[in-house]
């Protein structure tokens, strides 16, 4: 069996799966303050009764780091860079407790300047004063050549507790993003530290002794254990949810719009062919209108304010719905009328809310002139209107640049989905609307209220590596790997994708894959001459592998359980 969990805004949803398909589903409401305790709550609630050797693995997806990244509540680190000529790196300063530090390697990874240890010492006693207890260390070019960040680390590793290596964070050559990226690894790993202990005592309370995996950003798992030392790769890991709960269900010839409709957001993604589109650069996240700009893999995705607890307003007689939330429907006590609110006026939800829902929509359908249930009808178009209006918007702005998915460049495509597919709660309804509204295919996925959940729980590991050969150095390596050695001159393209494959499989295993689920592939082999004179002095080499993101091995059976009992 298999337990899938994904945390939402409004809900938190857990499944237990097996062979006979979908055994358990529950749901507890998020709390954004305590979200141990709504994990904790979920889990502890869907193994109840169940022999703990029949579990063999959970899988996670949260906001936790999200919201703390979001919300600017995370501890102080420490920050050391060193940039090199051409570039000033207080450009891009992350903190209070920044430092900028002579030193420097070339693009080739070749020394320019030596690190001045003597700096270093004193920036080690003034952030042991102030407390600091995590710190980053960033060179720009250390992706090409560790040495500088290494020297650094020793030079400071005894002084203080987990310390970051943009090098290890990342393997992509881009400056201000691998400081950035290294920042957030530091700052919020005491967070998911402590996530990491609940959530294993938990289980382990419960006498589960199995694997535990989070869900990252890219649609893929690492286990528990590795997320310590990447705890930033599970930032924005709801919306891959999203993405893996409905993959086994789109089509495979066609291009589909998939939509996410929560209590608070709705998140969208574009699939092609089954494969999900890959932002090719990296995460950004807003924190107090400032864009923090990542290296985190993620898959390409778009999240909207629009939910089934979205707050509606009528200002100057103009209807509006969304983009804030201020707490549950009328029908569940809340103080605002919403979408959940024209369901159960419309008939569509039942309950005991009907009464509150109609007394919130009334004053609406009073200044409009209309009925409460005309005004209930008004509320839902004008939600799936919304909706549509920004998927068009996040089509077209996929249009004008490159498209990747997770697989390759796809050079010329233009995507034009015809097929939509809902998750969430109010699905179904959500569904039938957006139908009628469109000229898209619309159908509600099997198991909707719990999809995400499911996509989480059936997502496998992946993770990629970068491998770069210089033969007039005669130097193989992948720093982020700490991988490096010797090649002679004849090393070739073909052999970097060889060794590139070995150093992929070995990490794969290490941070929790099943070997039935290493599908490797190349997505990236470049090669370039280096003259010198009129003579070519040497190749520089560039390949970049993945194990391809998808479903786990025997998710079929899991899946046509579903589609039956749907």
């Amino acid at each position: 069996m298999i337990i899938g969990l994904d945390v939402g805004g409004t809900h938190t949803d857990v499944v237990l799966l097996g062979e006979e398909g979908l055994i358990r589903e529950y749901k507890v409401r998020t709390d954004p303050e305590d979200l141990f305790s709504t994990v904790l709550a979920g889990i502890e609630h869907i193994v109840e009764g169940i022999e703990p050797d029949r579990i063999n693995r959970v899988v996670l997806s949260t906001t936790l780091t999200t919201n703390a990244i979001v919300q600017g509540k995370y501890p102080e680190v420490g920050m050391i860079v060193s940039g090199g000529p051409g570039i000033d790196p207080e450009h891009f300063r992350t903190n209070r407790h920044y430092y900028s530090i002579t030193g420097s390697i070339d693009h080739r990874g070749r020394e320019v300047a030596p690190v001045n240890l003597d700096e270093i010492h004193e920036i080690a006693a003034a952030l042991k004063k102030e407390g600091i207890r995590n710190v980053g260390i960033v060179g720009k070019f250390s992706v090409r050549n560790p040495a500088h960040e290494l020297a650094v680390y020793h030079a400071i590793k005894d002084d203080f507790g987990k310390i970051f290596l943009g090098h290890h964070v990342s393997g992509n050559l881009n400056f201000p993003r691998r400081i950035a990226t290294t920042f957030l690894n530091t700052t919020i790993r005491p967070i998911h530290k402590k996530f990491f202990a609940a959530v294993k005592q938990s289980l382990e309370q419960k006498g589960l002794m199995i694997p535990i995996h989070l869900l990252k950003a890219d649609g893929g798992t690492m286990s528990f254990e590795a997320s310590l030392d990447f705890p930033g790769q599970t930032i924005l890991s709801g919306p891959s949810a999203s993405v893996m709960g409905a993959i086994a269900f789109a089509s495979e010839t066609e291009e589909t719009l998939v939509l996410d409709i929560g209590g608070t957001t709705t998140d969208m993604a574009i699939l092609v062919d089954r494969a999900p589109l890959l932002d090719p650069v990296g995460i950004t996240l807003s924190q107090n209108r400032k864009r923090i700009q990542t290296l985190i893999r993620s898959l390409e995705t778009r999240s909207i304010g629009i939910g089934g607890d979205s707050a509606v307003r009528l200002q100057d007689g103009i209807l509006t719905v969304g983009p804030d939330r201020e707490g549950p429907a009328m029908a569940y006590g809340g103080k605002v009328p919403t979408p959940t609110d024209a369901f159960f006026v419309l008939g569509i939800q039942k309950g005991d809310g009907l009464a509150a829902s109609t007394a919130g929509i009334a004053p609406i359908a009073q200044a409009l002139g209309i009925s409460v249930e005309a005004a209930a009808d008004r509320i839902f178009d004008e939600a799936c209107n919304v909706i549509l209006s920004q998927a068009g918007q996040m089509i077209d702005a996929i249009n004008s640049k490159p498209v990747y998915t997770v697989h390759e460049l796809q050079e010329g495509l233009q995507v034009h989905p015809k097929r939509i597919l809902v998750l969430g709660g109010p699905a179904p309804e959500f569904a039938d609307r957006l139908r009628t509204l469109s000229d898209f295919d619309v159908r509600a996925v099997p198991h909707w209220s719990v999809a995400n959940a499911i996509g989480a729980a059936l997502a496998r590991t992946t993770c990629e590596v970068t491998l770069f050969g210089d033969t007039q150095r005669e130097i193989v390596s992948a720093p982020e790997e700490d991988f490096s050695e010797p090649v002679n001159r004849n090393f070739s393209k073909e052999n970097a994708v060889e060794k590139a494959f070995v150093l992929l499989r070995d990490k794969a295993v290490r941070i929790g894959a099943d070997t039935r689920d290493l599908e490797m592939e190349v997505t990236e082999d470049l090669q370039f001459n280096m003259v010198r004179g009129f003579y070519t002095a040497g190749r520089n080499i560039r390949v970049k592998v993945q194990v391809k993101p998808g479903l786990i091995h025997g998710y079929q059976a899991i899946i046509e359980r579903l589609l039956s009992n749907a």
